[in-house]
This record gives structure tokens, sequence and C-alpha cells, in this order.
């Protein structure tokens, strides 16, 4: 399905940020850089990548919930598998081409930034860090607030409408507990949403703009670890809120997927 491919390309995003940059990170910060001046520039170059297409495969998604929820009727014809599936190559294309933008400079001469010899460092000016800032942050934020908002106003007003219609036939209020539980999950989420991506992305740019003051203070180590912590926490919010997901993980868990018979276990 549309929706599947859209988190299979986060799924693979995320996973390749816990895969190669993490460990990467603790290298580079907990010994001397041996692996030359070109495979740090390779590091710093899908460093960007990786971050920013998972970024791009939340607004993805966001717009895919988005026409589910608010215009279900014509959803079928306007999110196909082939749309989803060119959507997540741009996505991939537009994270390449926006990477090499920040770190064009370097690959003339590797390493020219480096004050010493074992170091990896990735520098970018003001105004480029700036763009960035917009590009990565506030922008992708605005748009998904704004699905969400509309997404939320929408399901909030199905479920009024929804006890108004089973009040007026029933002449009972036992759908309001109901319905207020179901406004309040779908708040959780968008909040669960907004704050984590928030909380994950500001203290990196936060230190960026601070000054080399704040920078010595503060670890930036820790702080790009922050900042790859959204990739870790994405399958939670965009997998296990899936009651049938966490049923599939239970069976592979405790190895009941090996059992005969197990495909025609019911995941719905």
């Amino acid at each position: 399905t549309p929706t599947n491919i859209l988190l299979l390309s986060l799924a693979v995003s995320d996973f390749l940020v816990g895969l190669v940059l993490m460990p990467v990170e603790v290298l580079r910060q907990t010994s001397c850089w041996s692996l030359g001046d070109f495979v740090c520039f390779l590091y710093n170059y899908l460093t960007i990548i990786f971050t920013v297409s998972s970024v791009g495969d939340i607004v993805l998604i966001s717009v895919d919930r988005y026409v589910a929820i608010c215009d279900p009727l014509h959803y079928n014809t306007r999110i196909t598998v082939k749309r989803a599936k060119l959507c997540v190559c741009l996505c991939w294309l537009y994270a390449a081409c926006y990477s090499f933008f920040f770190v064009k400079h370097d690959l003339p001469q590797p390493g020219r930034y480096n004050s010493c010899y074992g170091e990896c460092v990735f520098v970018t000016d003001y105004f480029t860090g700036l763009i960035d800032l917009v590009l990565s942050l506030i922008v992708p934020v605005t748009v998904i607030v704004a699905l969400y908002l509309r997404v939320f106003a929408v399901a909030v007003s199905q479920a009024r409408a929804m006890r108004s219609h089973v009040t007026a036939v029933t002449l009972q209020l036992s759908v309001t507990p109901k319905a207020k539980k179901s406004e309040l999950k779908a708040a959780r989420n968008l909040g669960v949403l907004v704050v984590v991506f928030i909380i994950c992305y500001c203290p990196f740019y936060c230190v960026y703009f601070a000054g080399d003051s704040l920078v010595h203070a503060l670890s930036a180590s820790h702080v790009l670890f922050v900042f790859f912590c959204n990739s870790c926490l994405n399958p939670v919010i965009y997998a296990f809120l899936y009651p049938w997901f966490r049923k599939a993980v239970k069976l592979i868990v405790t190895l009941q997927i090996l059992q005969p018979g197990s495909c025609e276990s019911n995941m719905l």
C-alpha cells in the first residue's frame, strides 16, 4: 500500500542512521579519526542525506494521513502505489542534492578545515546554517503541524457528529466518554509527534547558532546524538502505535511465527 511504502522509506533512513551514523559518531568523538579525509567527507555527506530523507518521509506520511482522513473518497485515486514510489524517490533525490549543497566546498580538498591530524569536522557559515534551519526544521514542522491540526479538527468534528447522531437515535449519552477518549487520543498522538520532532532537532540548532562559548560548554556529540534520536523514536511513533504491528512483533519475538498455521493469524 502507499502508506507502507512511505513507512518503509522512513524505516530505511532511520535504520541507516542507527547502523552507520551513530557508530561512526562514537568513533569520531572517542578517538582520533583514522579513516582519512575522504571518508570524513563521505560521513558528513551521508549524515545530511539520511536525516533529511527521514524528515521528508515524515512530511510525506503527514500528507498521506491528511488525504486519508480529510478526503477519504478520493484517497485511492490521489494516493496510489506508483505516486508513493515516485514521491519516495524524489525525497531521496532531494536529500542527496540538499546534502551536496552543504558539502560541495569540501569535495575539492577534503579535510581543509581540520586543525590537526586525526580530526573530522564539518564547517558551514552562518547563512548556510540559517538556510538549513528553515528547510530542515521550520518548514517541516509548519507543514506537519498544519496538516495534523486539520486532521485533528476533522476527527473531532466526525466524533461530535457521530455522538450527536447516536444520541438523537438512541437517546443515550453513553457514547460521550468514548468520543471524548477518541478526541484525547488524537490530541495525544499529535502532541507526541510534534514535540518529539522539535525536542530532537532544536538543541542542535540552538548550539549551532549560540556561538563557540556554548559549544564548548556542551558536548557537541551529545547534541548530535539527540539529533539522531529522532530516528530512534520514529519507529515507536509511526509503528508501535499500530495494534496490528505490536501483535506481529509479539508473534515474531515469542517464536509463534514458527508454529504451523501462523500465516493465518488475524493481525487486525
